[in-house]
């Protein structure tokens, strides 16, 4: 069973990944913010992470730039799950190592497409 990381300050926003992705068969583990993710993944490396942008504490590229530099840190999937359309965000977003982006609002369907597209499925 892979590990995914969902990293979202909306609680609402992490049960409903939470719900989609153990429906296909992922362990989820939950941060609210891009610091408590950064500790989950010193403390156990997921194979994917889905990454919310706007956060207290840390953001979302903050995040990702950090665990990309960190040892192991360039294995997980990150897929960008956001609100933020700008081309150039979406530049930034990939650039910083996302493997793919999600706009919200998403659905099972979004979330399995992306997933498939990415090779987790």
């Amino acid at each position: 069973m892979k590990n995914f990381l969902v990293v979202d300050d909306s609680r609402v926003i992490r049960n409903v990944a939470r719900r989609i992705l153990e429906a296909l068969s992922f362990k989820v583990e939950e941060a609210a913010d891009g610091q408590q993710a950064l500790d989950a993944c010193k403390r156990a490396m997921p194979d994917a992470i889905l990454l919310d942008w706007n956060m207290p504490v840390m953001d979302g590229i903050q995040f990702l730039r950090a665990l990309r530099a960190a040892p192991g840190g360039d294995a997980p999937i990150v897929l960008f799950c956001t609100t933020e359309t700008e081309l150039t965000k979406i530049q930034t977003a990939i650039e910083a190592g996302a493997n793919e982006y999600i706009m919200k609002p998403f659905d099972s369907e979004i979330v399995e497409s992306k997933l498939s597209q990415v090779g987790l499925l």
